[in-house]
């Protein structure tokens, strides 16, 4: 099977105007995929009910379509990329989750996907993506399943009531779904739970318009001029569990030494108040600010960018501002893994090792990148490593093994085949139930869209009983 007869169903689990990882990533993910056109590429991303955009989308975003919600879409990615894209979109009914700050799949979200084109699928999250998920299997409906681990969600529930037993159970869970549904499996850093047969890359890249800024930034340092006239920032989500408990600590501890040093937070999130108060208490000047975007001319003089998270998998605000030419430092951490290939990627151990790496970015000038440096921050690199270690630059449909075993492999095979058929089974009968859905998790009433789901996205019945029409809309 070539290139040119492939078709690549994204689906994730999050969508503009909500700026989180799984928004943006498989967004320029598809939009890269299908720019040289030797692909179908059609992104599949969750439809929410006028009540749930209120609570997830910011600054009172809404639409009252899926065409409306698409338009939007595509203006914020062609403005970034400068070229029109043309991946399909397509919408699948989901519903917020409050407890979990998540969204959540309504129904059986692969029936959005005709079954005749059901080539290639890549599970943004498939842990998420299959939780709750009833209906045809994965690797049933789709040729190839490639799943892609974007977060550490072991170390978020730690931080939960009774997180140790719930992080027990839930890397089994994981484990036990990503093996049924995923052919391959993909982890962004090692700081992602372990898989079987899994393999750990980086297949993410930053939007182009941060390289533009660090481009620019390279020609004022090359031309003598004063390029970062403002000191050290952090960015980010602002939740205690983002990085702003340790940085605070981590200056509490050491204002000593940090005297003089000035940091400027960016954010929105549940704890900004709280962490507002924090940050008013400290001897050092920390001034909290209501998040931006990240491109936005603000951040453009800042010199060093401090984020002590260790919570993220592949932090996407690190590589922006390596690609804006900044000094950034970080935690020696397996999140950090891929950046510490870039000279501006200062790596600390410990608490003095914070101190140190940020008194000697503030007194140093970055170091100017080299184009095979920029290369491997930008989505072009990150689209070649994604096809390599997916192995879609190569046919899908893999041919038997010549081992002088063979019959011993078969059957090897073929044990393996049912015993996955058999667990894929009993997932499908377990989340066939409200009472054991409920039991873990799910969100009341999510087993079939309800009446305002299926009104909105055009669905004749909910998906899992009667099919329905095009979901979304096309390009």
């Amino acid at each position: 099977m070539d290139r040119k007869q492939q078709h690549i169903a994204i689906f994730t689990t999050a969508s503009l105007p909500w700026l989180t990882g799984t928004a943006v990533n498989p967004l320029f993910r598809a939009a890269y995929l299908a720019k040289d056109g030797e692909r179908r590429v059609t992104l599949v991303i969750p439809w929410l009910s006028l009540i749930d955009q209120k609570l997830v989308y910011p600054e009172n975003i809404t639409f009252t379509s899926p065409k409306q919600h698409e338009t939007y879409v595509r203006r914020w990615l062609e403005e970034r990329t400068g070229f029109t894209s043309t991946f399909d979109i397509r919408f699948y009914p989901g519903k917020f989750a409050i407890d979990k700050r998540s969204i959540l799949a309504v129904g059986d979200i692969s029936e959005v996907i005709p079954d005749e084109v059901a080539d290639v699928a890549v599970l943004e999250e498939p842990e998420h993506l299959t939780w709750f998920h009833h209906g045809k299997r994965w690797k049933t409906k789709f040729h190839y399943v490639v799943g892609i681990v974007h977060t550490n969600y072991l170390e978020y529930v730690k931080r939960e009531k009774n997180g140790r037993l719930q992080a027990f159970l839930l890397k089994y869970a994981n484990s036990w779904l990503v093996d049924i549904y995923c052919h391959k499996v993909i982890r962004l850093s090692a700081a992602t739970q372990e898989y079987a047969n899994s393999i750990i890359c980086n297949v993410h890249g930053v939007n182009p318009k941060f390289l533009e800024i660090g481009n620019k930034k390279k020609e004022q340092q090359q031309n003598g001029t004063h390029a970062f006239a403002k000191g050290a920032y952090y960015i980010g989500k602002m939740v205690w569990s983002k990085g702003y408990k340790e940085l605070l600590e981590l200056l509490d501890d050491h204002q000593k030494e940090l005297a003089g040093l000035e940091v400027d937070l960016y954010g929105n999130g549940e704890d900004f108040n709280q962490i507002q108060e924090a940050a008013e208490k400290l001897q050092i000047v920390v001034r909290v600010y209501p998040g931006r975007d990240h491109a936005d001319p603000i951040f453009h003089d800042y010199k060093v960018f401090l984020n002590p998270s260790t919570t993220d998998v592949v932090c996407t605000t690190t590589a922006e501002a390596l690609a804006m030419g900044k000094i950034v430092v970080c935690a020696n951490h397996p999140s950090n893994d891929f950046f510490k290939q870039f000279p501006n990627c200062r790596t600390y151990d410990d608490r003095n090792g914070f101190v140190e790496a940020t008194l000697k970015a503030l007194a140093e000038e970055p170091a100017l990148p080299t184009e095979a440096q920029r290369h491997q921050l930008s989505w072009e690199s990150a689209t070649e490593r994604f096809l390599q270690v997916a192995e879609l630059d190569q046919a899908v449909v893999k041919k038997p093994s010549k081992s002088p075993s063979k019959h011993f492999a078969s059957t090897s095979l073929n044990l393996k085949k049912n015993m996955e058929e058999a667990s894929a089974f009993v997932h499908f009968l377990a989340s066939g139930f409200e009472t054991s859905r409920r039991a873990f998790g799910a969100i009341p009433g999510s087993l079939h869209p309800d009446k305002e789901l299926c009104k909105e996205l055009g669905l004749v019945t909910p998906m899992s009983k009667q099919g329905s029409k095009n979901v979304g809309s096309k390009k």
